[in-house]
């Protein structure tokens, strides 16, 4: 026996009705009648199962005691044919044996007694496909989000070597940082990447700093094994720590901060606040923003903009400036003159205490050591000495410069009395001060102790 109250939609939810009393079964059509849902009757378990084979079934609400196959057992089977079916027991009897058979091996989702009362059945009926059809939107919603996140995945690895290839012209990256930001807008770990690559567009190569900076960041990050939480916040700082510059004039944004004087220098003190101030309204950047807030903050306080102290600068903040001054320094964005990567970590090093958290500094040479094949500062077989320290046959181990980025000496180039003179002399007409790195051998070592 069939009957459905309404024309069926793809979109109306269908009840199955089961009761051997043909009675029970009219007044429950004429209860439902009406509701925004199809409605199927069965007046036996077998009738219940052969329809169930044939229409697709949202909730089954079946009698408990009925010839043949009882309620219990019906449900059973469809909890095991049809999971996602809703179930629901209706009794006239005070069967506790019955009740808890259907719940056990049914499942059943709720029961109601005999006689019933109709406002209280349709609320059960509305309730329990409200949940079901929530129950199946939340799932939809994780199967889109575990497929947008693959694809997010996989547009995530390949979105460098995307921006490798299309760096000739701005204008082409460009276009492709809008169309990889607006499919990626969901994902803020990716699109730190996006606006991090947006703030390189107003440097030219050799001032772009971010990539070098984020690289270096989860190297050590990877070499102290942080937790995953704090190395996202790092990479995810040092791709933006410098977005509060892009309102910057062109010229400021290549003149070394020790440059800048007056209005600039207050316009460049502001730029942690600034970069912080447009990250703090997405939520999951708000750690990382707070690390780009205080990476200007000093050891000894006398940093900027809050003037913090020692241990009361964050971690992360701490190892951000050591990153971010190690790179800016080689590109000519503090100081005037461009350092190699062996004369910026003598810096970081020379200034621990006072502007450096002083237990960070080895750790982190340690670190660019093993991630730039072009430091020697962490051999200790590498000395760093003045010119008039240097003696005859100790070997330089880099390239010496010269202030204006002349090249002077290669590495490699083993001294002799007059070219130690010559670099005293040349220096001394310059006005400058150089820092050589030399290798000393065993036998030169032992001579100058010999001497004194």
């Amino acid at each position: 026996m069939e009957e459905q109250s309404t024309p069926t939609s793809t979109h109306r939810p269908k009840v199955l009705l089961v009761d051997d009393e043909e009675p029970i079964l009219n007044s429950l059509r004429r209860l439902l009648r009406g509701q925004p849902y199809d409605v199927l009757l069965a007046t036996s378990g077998a009738q219940a199962l052969e329809l169930l084979e044939q229409h697709p079934v949202d909730l089954v609400m079946s009698d408990a005691r009925m010839p043949n196959m009882d309620g219990a057992t019906l449900l059973t089977h469809v909890r095991q044919r049809y999971p996602q079916t809703t179930r629901i027991m209706l009794t006239g009897y005070a069967d506790p044996t019955a009740i808890i058979k259907a719940i056990n091996d049914g499942q059943i989702d709720r029961y109601i007694s005999k006689p019933w009362n109709d406002e209280e059945l349709l609320l059960t009926l509305r309730q329990a496909l409200e949940h079901q059809h929530l129950e199946r939107e939340r799932e939809r919603l994780e199967r889109l989000n575990r497929a947008q996140n693959d694809q997010l995945k996989l547009l995530n690895s390949t979105l460098e070597k995307h921006v490798a290839a299309r760096t000739a012209e701005l204008q082409q990256t460009a276009d492709m940082l809008d169309l990889a930001y607006e499919e990626l807008k969901h994902s803020y770990v990716t699109g730190t990447e996006v606006f991090s690559l947006l703030a390189n567009l107003r440097l030219p190569p050799a001032k772009q700093t971010n990539r070098q900076i984020i690289e270096l960041v989860r190297a050590y990050c990877k070499a102290h094994s942080l937790d995953e939480a704090s190395s996202r916040d790092l990479t995810m700082a040092a791709a933006l720590y410098n977005i509060g510059k892009l309102s910057w004039p062109d010229n400021m944004m290549v003149t070394p901060a020790d440059l800048l004087r007056h209005t600039d220098r207050d316009l460049y003190r502001d730029y942690p606040k600034q970069s912080e101030s447009l990250l703090m309204t997405l939520d999951p950047m708000k750690d990382a923003a707070r690390l780009i807030l205080h990476h200007q903050e000093r050891w000894d306080g006398s940093g900027f903009p809050d003037r913090l102290k020692g241990e009361a600068i964050p971690l992360g903040a701490r190892l951000l400036k050591l990153a971010v001054d190690f790179v800016e320094l080689q590109c000519g964005l503090i100081l005037e003159r461009h350092m190699n990567s062996d004369e910026a970590l003598l810096y970081l090093r020379q200034y621990a205490g006072k502007l450096y958290d002083p237990d960070l500094i080895e750790d982190f040479i340690k670190v660019c050591a093993t991630f730039l094949s072009d430091v020697t500062l962490a051999d200790p077989t590498v000395k760093v000495l003045s010119t008039r320290e240097l003696a005859a046959g100790m070997i330089l181990a880099r390239n010496l410069n010269a202030d204006n980025g002349m090249l002077l000496l290669n590495a490699g180039k083993i001294l002799s009395g007059p070219l130690v003179d010559k670099l005293i002399a040349f220096e001394a007409m310059e006005g400058g001060k150089y820092k050589v790195f030399v290798k000393v051998p065993e036998e030169v070592q032992a001579l100058l102790e010999a001497q004194g």
